[in-house]
């Protein structure tokens, strides 16, 4: 696996020096001091292989991260885990620079020699690092953990939790986050259309809790249509979504793609039955990733008219329509407008909510509209005087860019079926679910 690694300083200079094998000695670090930080032309690629050695490097701030192998290692891993070793430095020293890793040199050696057995990559948990490696200030205030648990904690299957967590009240927050892409061609037909998401959970629970986590996954749902006996229900639903769109309440189903899970969850029972089981860390993670392309349900219909009167003069008139339920509202929503570079003058009106302005530097107008209620539209004209240019061109006509938060709405129809909590003390627990759906890429060409 790695052979090495380097810590360099923005002027090539080796602060950290770590060797894990006999297959490279300490002078492979003035290798890619010469032929990558101080090469006369920039290495955009982050692998940089000489003869039979391979250097992989990230950049932060200042330095420069290097780990050196001699065989032919998994990429992805590597910067895996050069990654999870920056945000060690952060956990560690609350930033990560020149002088933080000058001042903590023998913690980074130390922490080193916990990562990395021969090269391999070991257990790079913040919290249970945190339990046998401690500076200064933390050591005086720790309390002792008995070697046992110490053993557990490095060697064991649950790295991401300890088992003495107690709450006085067990909670569980979910967040459904979804970014929205769209593009949309000048005649109105969608050219591209996704859903990017995340779900986000807060926990708050004692013990060592098994978690169960169930999803309107349309494989999940069409077994149970197909398999499940005559009469039976599905499991109790936590939230209601709300919208007016396919997928809220009817039980209707989502093609879910793309799956990215956090380390926690059992990946061997999602194969069998897609039953999401998990024993979750304590506090805020990201629990999975999913992307959906299929029945998109786009929040806002832009309806966009822009004439050109000559070479003088353009005219616009913009129609926006909200496609969610009238009790729901988006907020913090922006249109970002286009206008040509040579625009000397705009005259703006706006029939129905917000308020715009023209901003020359940004070659732009832009509508502000703090709150907009669903099932509703609203629109603007505007008319933009051109000046006289002495070169004639084309103006390229960008597309129109929206912003927007909406609450309680998902694009793609996700739906949170079910959230049970399962621990030896058999205690009660409280679990909420929020949707939120903002905008990722939403552009509409004019």
């Amino acid at each position: 696996m790695l052979s090495a690694v380097f810590i360099y300083n923005q002027k090539g200079e080796v602060l950290i020096s770590r060797l894990y094998r006999h297959d490279v000695k300490r002078s492979v670090a003035d290798v890619f001091r010469i032929h990558v930080i101080s090469s006369p032309t920039p290495v955009r690629s982050p692998v940089t292989t000489l003869g039979s050695t391979s250097f992989f490097h990230i950049r932060y701030d200042n330095l420069w991260l290097c780990a050196v192998t001699k065989n032919n290692a998994n990429a992805a891993l590597v910067f895996e885990f050069l990654y999870r070793l920056l945000g060690l430095g952060f956990s560690y020293f609350g930033r990560f620079d020149e002088e933080a890793v000058k001042n903590n040199f023998v913690l980074i050696y130390e922490l080193l020699d916990e990562v990395l057995d021969y090269g391999y990559p070991q257990n790079i948990e913040v919290d249970t690092l945190k339990l046998y490696v401690t500076t200064e200030s933390i050591r005086s205030k720790a309390i002792p953990e008995p070697p046992q648990n110490i053993t557990m904690q490095a060697t064991g299957a649950t790295t991401w939790r300890r088992n003495d967590i107690v709450y006085k009240k067990n909670e569980a927050f979910v967040d459904v986050i979804e970014s929205v892409n769209l593009i949309l061609s000048a005649k109105g037909t969608v050219l591209r259309a996704d859903v990017q998401g995340q779900i986000v959970m807060r926990s708050f629970l004692s013990g060592m809790p098994e978690c169960k986590f169930g999803l309107n996954d349309k494989l999940v749902l069409d077994r149970d249509v197909a398999g499940g006996p005559p009469g039976q229900t599905g499991p109790r639903r936590l939230g209601t979504r709300q919208g007016g769109m396919s997928g809220v309440g009817d039980g209707e189903s989502v093609e879910i793609a793309d799956c990215q899970f956090h380390q926690c969850v059992r990946l061997g029972r999602f194969d069998t039955d897609r039953t999401i089981s998990f024993i979750p860390p304590d506090g805020e993670f990201e629990l999975m990733r999913y992307r959906t392309t299929e029945n998109v349900n786009l929040p806002f219909k832009v309806l966009p008219v822009v004439r050109e009167i000559g070479k003088s003069r353009i005219e616009y008139e913009i129609l926006i329509k909200s496609n969610f339920n009238s009790k729901l509202s988006a907020t913090n929503m922006a249109v970002n407008i286009p206008t040509p570079p040579n625009a000397t003058k705009c005259r703006i009106k706006v029939m129905g909510v917000g308020k715009a302005k023209y901003h020359p530097e940004e070659n732009a107008i832009v509508w502000k509209i703090s709150r907009f209620q669903g099932l509703q539209e609203t629109s603007l004209t505007a008319v933009v005087d051109l000046a006289p240019m002495s070169k004639q061109t084309v103006w390229s006509r960008p597309p129109i860019n929206l912003d927007f938060q909406v609450l309680m709405f998902t694009a793609s129809g996700l739906l949170v079926r079910f959230l049970k909590v399962f621990e030896k003390s058999n205690y009660q627990s409280v679990k909420w679910v929020r949707y939120m759906t903002k905008a990722g890429s939403y552009e509409i060409r004019i």
